[in-house]
Formats: C-alpha cells, sequence, structure tokens
C-alpha cells in the first residue's frame, strides 16, 4: 500500500498505512488476501482517502473515518460504512445512496455493510461497491 500522510485531525500512529501495513503482517485471518485486496479497492476510488486502525482493524477516513474493516465475519470480508465513530443527523440514508446492485444492508440511519463472499465475489462487485464509496464519501 502507498504511505500517505494524516490528515491533521488524525495524527497519531494508529492513523496510517504504516500502521495498517503492521496489523496485517500480524494477522492471522482466513480471508487475509480479500482484506488487502478490499483495502486496494477502496483506496482507489479517491487519491483523498487515508487509511488508519480503528476498532483493531483497517480503516478509512477523509476528514473523518467512513470505513471499517469487520474483522470478526466468520465467511468472507465485511466493511462496515459509517459517518465517524458518533451517530450523527447526517441527512443520509437509503435513498441517498443509489445502490442498484444491493450491496448495502443497513444496519442503522447512519451506518451499512458490504460483505463479500470471497475473492471472486469482491472482484465481480468491486466496481459497484467503489461508484458506492465515491457517494458515500460526499457526506463525510
Amino acid at each position: 500500500m502507498n504511505s500517505k500522510t494524516p490528515a491533521a485531525a488524525h495524527s497519531t500512529p494508529a492513523d496510517t498505512t504504516e500502521a495498517v501495513d503492521a496489523l496485517m503482517k500480524s494477522l492471522r485471518h482466513p480471508a487475509e488476501n480479500e482484506i488487502q485486496a478490499l483495502r486496494a479497492l477502496i483506496l482507489q476510488v479517491d487519491p483523498s482517502i487515508r487509511e488508519g486502525v480503528k476498532w483493531n482493524a483497517p480503516s478509512f477516513r477523509m476528514s473523518e473515518y467512513f470505513a471499517t474493516t469487520n474483522l470478526r465475519t466468520k465467511v468472507g470480508i465485511s466493511v462496515v460504512l459509517h459517518f465517524g465513530a458518533k451517530v450523527r443527523n447526517v441527512g443520509v440514508g437509503r435513498e441517498s445512496i443509489k445502490d442498484p446492485q444491493k450491496l448495502l444492508k443497513w444496519v442503522a440511519k447512519d451506518r451499512a455493510t458490504a460483505s463479500f463472499a470471497n475473492m471472486k465475489d469482491l472482484a465481480t462487485k468491486g466496481k459497484a461497491f467503489q461508484a458506492v464509496l465515491k457517494q458515500w464519501i460526499t457526506h463525510v
């Protein structure tokens, strides 16, 4: 992964690509390759996206964190999309994010998850997921 300079609001050692690389190096996860592919896929959405470790998992931010890999998924991989750590009334919901492939499962007014069964599933749905993320980050 490319090393990126963290935004001023996120300047701790955990708010770096190096921290995510270190986490991934120590991680023993059956979907490790898929997690690495998901990282690359998310970082390709916009050059302003940065990564860091939040909640002991690879996470992604613009000015605020908006996506966190769910490492506890039993099969495949999933990512939680949110608008930061605190619940906020952001005026965004199902109706504001176009999701024609129904990748998102809304778990709260301001949170959704996307899951991928395996590398093939991630590759098949990757472009559609990136389109969802492009919309999502406009609200962060």
